[in-house]
């Protein structure tokens, strides 16, 4: 989840509201002009800031991302019952979920564009995390190690309880990159397929036509969320629903990210080149395969605790 505007800055057209990505190398000018313009076309409507009361700003990115925990959390406590867990359980765990995913999130965001968006900057601006500027990844490290410690710290089943959230994750995950979607990062690369989406004037890749890469990534997770919901009722030990999710985003990010245009780097098939979120993508690959190994020979699920 990439970062958003400046607010200052948002005072554009009807909507009062400039769309631009500081501090995102902008596609080059050859990428731009050689977009075709594709046969039916959908102009982005976006929105970093939902409303303003007084001197304060509601972030359209940090309601979507608020939700997201919400539902994911929601999810995680019906999964909890029918596991034969207290439904209390995940909202018991939130604040270590909620902080470790903040903390993990923005930290590698911070780590990662330091000298792009910090270096220079008020040291206010690296909490300033509902403007965006979020690593997924990050964020679901660091609720991993946050919530393992807090379930072991509260001798609860650590593998029975992670397969209740992570289902909860896929659909939170839905959230977020809509979220992506109405900051305006996150964005595709030029494209002249019929679906494809052109940004506002002040946005770094307009006039180009590009690939709606929020909204891939957003209804491949919710169809993920659904096969998980549908997996966990049938696993066969605790912790295969977590491995399952591991092994299946790394797949669903590494497609996602053929089609982003915000990287320095962009991924090119031919060329063999990884984004930073498809290596990350190998290393969770390999979690979740040895995860999966490893926790297969333990004791299996008994029938009705699904």
């Amino acid at each position: 989840m990439g970062r958003g505007w400046n607010p200052a800055l948002h005072r554009l057209r009807k909507s009062g509201v400039i769309l631009r990505s500081p501090g995102r190398p902008p596609l080059s000018r050859r990428e731009l002009l050689s977009s075709p313009a594709p046969t039916a076309r959908f102009n982005a409507s976006l929105k970093p800031i939902l409303f303003h009361l007084g001197s304060y700003q509601l972030h359209t990115f940090g309601l979507l991302v608020a939700l997201g925990f919400v539902f994911g959390l929601w999810v995680a406590s019906r999964n909890a019952r029918r596991a034969g867990l207290n439904p209390e359980v995940p909202y018991d765990l939130a604040p270590w979920l909620i902080g470790g995913a903040l903390i993990g999130a923005r930290t590698l965001y911070v780590i990662s564009y330091w000298q792009r968006d910090f270096a220079g900057q008020p040291l206010s601006e690296i909490v300033a995390i509902w403007k965006g500027g979020l690593v997924f990844y990050g964020g679901l490290i660091g609720s991993t190690l946050a919530g393992t410690f807090a379930a072991y710290r509260s001798r609860l089943p650590v593998w029975k309880v992670a397969d209740c959230l992570a289902p909860g994750v896929a659909l939170g995950h839905v959230f977020g990159r809509i979220g992506c979607l109405m900051n305006g990062c996150c964005y595709g690369r030029p494209t002249g397929l019929p679906w494809a989406i052109q940004y506002p004037r002040d946005h770094s890749t307009h006039p180009a036509w590009v690939h709606p890469a929020q909204i891939y990534e957003s209804l491949m997770n919710l169809a993920f969320f659904v096969g998980l919901q549908w997996f966990h009722r049938r696993r066969k030990f605790d912790g295969q629903v977590l491995a399952v999710y591991f092994l299946g985003y790394a797949v669903i990010r590494s497609i996602a990210e053929w089609f982003r245009g915000d990287y320095e780097v962009i991924s090119n098939p031919s060329r063999g080149v990884f984004t930073p979120g498809q290596t990350t993508s190998l290393l969770i690959l390999a979690i979740g395969t040895a995860l999966y190994g490893v926790l297969r020979s333990r004791k299996p699920v008994q029938p009705g605790a699904a």
